[in-house]
């Protein structure tokens, strides 16, 4: 039985096997932990990228061009609050043979529509941010706790990540940003299954 037809608690355990496979996500993993910033994930493409890597018999971080970090503080909106952890995970992460992107979620909405062209309203939490994906199979985040376990959220489950579904999420990205991002996944993973942008919707905010 493929995962992705798995109890959620079994679908839970495989994705974490599958994970543990990316040697490079394992460090990312450990050396963000260890930065300990307020509400972080490693989120999206790096996830969905190395779970049908290897569900295709790919190397595990094979094709992953970044890896991005979420994090979630409003106490200091200012650029040069977000710039100094940048720059200290940029020491953190000068070792590991990756780009790692780190991102404080409670700024998204001051440069959104700047660089996007539509408004975003602010985000409540890293969660929230993740929840905006363009897709809903990019919907996921992993962290690990301090005690070691893994955290994992997926509020639209595991199965279409596992059975290499990509599903649309119209809540704020455009149908444009949504095609080119599945153009070039497609180029690198054509087994995957594009579902098409749901008639009639532009974005839900």
């Amino acid at each position: 039985m493929t995962p992705g037809r798995l109890p959620l608690d079994e679908q839970l355990a495989a994705l974490k096997a599958v994970l543990s496979r990316n040697e490079v996500l394992l460090e990312v993993l450990d050396r963000t932990a260890k930065m300990a910033l307020p509400g972080w994930y490693v989120t999206s493409g790096c996830l969905i990228q190395t779970v049908w890597n290897v569900v295709t018999g790919r190397e595990p971080a094979g094709g992953i061009k970044d890896y991005d970090v979420f994090y979630f503080d409003d106490r200091d909106l200012s650029w040069e609050a977000e710039d100094a952890v940048i720059k200290a995970g940029s020491a953190v992460f000068g070792e590991v043979p990756a780009e790692v992107e780190i991102r404080n979620e409670a700024r998204v909405h001051l440069w959104y529509e700047r660089r996007f062209g539509v408004a975003c309203s602010p985000f409540g939490s890293a969660e929230a941010a993740i929840d905006a994906f363009v897709a809903t199979t990019c919907c996921l985040g992993v962290r690990w706790e301090p005690d070691g376990r893994w955290r994992v959220y997926a509020p639209h489950g595991l199965s279409d990540v596992f059975n290499l579904v990509v599903r649309p999420n119209p809540v704020l990205a455009s149908e444009a940003v949504y095609t080119a991002k599945t153009a070039r996944w497609r180029s690198r993973w054509p087994e995957l299954t594009v579902l098409d942008w749901p008639s009639g919707a532009s974005r839900g905010r």
